[in-house]
């Protein structure tokens, strides 16, 4: 079990289920790129429901929330990268590269699947949220004025036409074989994203300074659970941490720009949805741009998101890429593969009515002392806890209103 260091030792070996996944030259990112990349694995859709978080919450807690999910999650991530390094050492010429190179050096062939499996399945429906958040808001933005209840383009539904207009682009985007290429249109889509959450702040401080609603600063324990969901979900990028590890140029300096870049999130979250509720008080919708009504401004918020996310999604399916390639190519790039996966995740995408239905759904060592063994131990209860309660009630409420 485990790693064979004479199996390892070899730079043109290629990858099997019983071997590590040994990584390939290629180019590696700068730590701006880095940054770039950790911004947009973090950053998603659920930014627009955070400041009616913050009003179910209150702003104080919220706040309070965010900041502890926020190391919580900077804590997790470099767990992991420290378990990456450490069994690196142990094991000369061995290189892991992903979450199901980790699971096979612990648990063998058995513990690289499982971890396979729930990347796979990780990744690829935040993927499936993205491509649902993107059709829906652009039939939100262009065809929720028309009169029909029902509206067609060309026989087909609106919905449908705007994910296949996107897929031909996915398909060139998710062709770009790592993640150091993909980050200049990160770089772009976090300046479009910044741009469009920043004209929203200025504003909600503009109608604050106007209206001066009544606020709460702290809600009940009833809430305290509802809060922790939607801050654990916020930081979605935890399977993108050992891939973007492995591409970073300077490995010393990761943990310093994983660091700045959780706490920069961290800040935007809490400023975001803080000012969100500022400016609406009771009145903040569960999709802040709607309290905007269907104006410049919350066209320009949406189409910043919709560009964000459109741009992350070949981000976010790396992973997937790198255990289906593994398994199904001998760890080769396979266009046509990863292709296929592009039109999978759209056939998925078009079967889900609501966004925030499958995005509740999504959400939902020898020398450890033992306060790091307790503390590891809450983090897999709590995870589990989230994971089935979360599981049972989103599949409830989307099954009673597909009946």
């Amino acid at each position: 079990m485990g790693f064979e260091t004479d199996e390892a030792s070899s730079s043109t070996h290629v990858p099997g289920e019983d071997v590590p996944f040994l990584g390939q030259n290629q180019q590696l990112s700068s730590p701006l790129k880095t940054f770039a990349n950790i911004f947009m694995s973090l950053v998603g859709a659920g930014v627009l429901g955070l400041p009616y978080t913050f009003k179910r919450t209150g702003w104080v807690m919220g706040s309070l929330l965010i900041i502890s999910i926020a190391t919580l999650s900077y804590y997790c991530m470099m767990l992991l990268v420290y378990c990456r390094r450490k069994l690196e050492s142990q094991f000369e010429g061995a290189k892991i590269s992903s979450f199901g190179d980790l699971g096979f050096a612990v648990c063998g062939p058995i513990g690289r699947f499982v971890v396979d499996v729930m990347i796979v399945l990780s990744q690829a429906c935040f993927s499936v949220g993205y491509v649902i958040f993107i059709g829906n808001t652009l039939v939100y933005l262009f065809n929720s004025s028309v009169i029909e209840t029902n509206p067609r383009i060309l026989g087909f539904s609106p919905k449908s036409v705007y994910i296949w207009s996107c897929f031909p682009f996915q398909l060139g985007l998710n062709s770009i074989p790592t993640l150091t290429l993909l980050a200049p249109l990160s770089i772009f889509a976090e300046i479009v994203d910044l741009g469009a959450l920043g004209v929203v702040m200025v504003e909600d401080v503009l109608i604050y300074l106007k209206n001066r609603p009544s606020l709460e600063m702290f809600g009940g324990f009833s809430v305290f659970f509802y809060g922790l969901g939607v801050a654990v979900f916020a930081f979605e990028g935890m399977g993108m941490v050992l891939p973007l590890e492995s591409e970073t140029r300077d490995k010393n300096k990761f943990g310093k720009i994983l660091g700045l870049s959780v706490a920069f999130v961290a800040f935007l979250y809490g400023a975001f949805g803080a000012l969100g509720y500022f400016a609406f008080g009771e009145e903040t919708k569960d999709i802040i741009t709607t309290n905007f009504r269907q104006g410049s401004l919350s066209c320009l918020v949406q189409l910043g998101l919709c560009i964000n996310l459109f741009l992350a999604f070949p981000l976010m399916m790396n992973p997937v890429y790198e255990v289906m390639e593994r398994r199904f190519y001998e760890g080769r790039y396979c266009l046509w593969l990863r292709w296929l996966v592009v039109l999978t995740v759209c056939c998925v995408a078009l079967t889900v009515p609501k966004f925030a239905d499958f995005m509740s759904l999504v959400g939902s060592s020898d020398e450890l002392g033992w306060y790091s063994l307790a503390l590891d131990a809450a983090f897999i209860f709590m995870g589990t806890a989230f994971a089935v309660y979360g599981t049972y009630s989103s599949l409830a409420k989307i099954f009673s209103e597909m009946a």
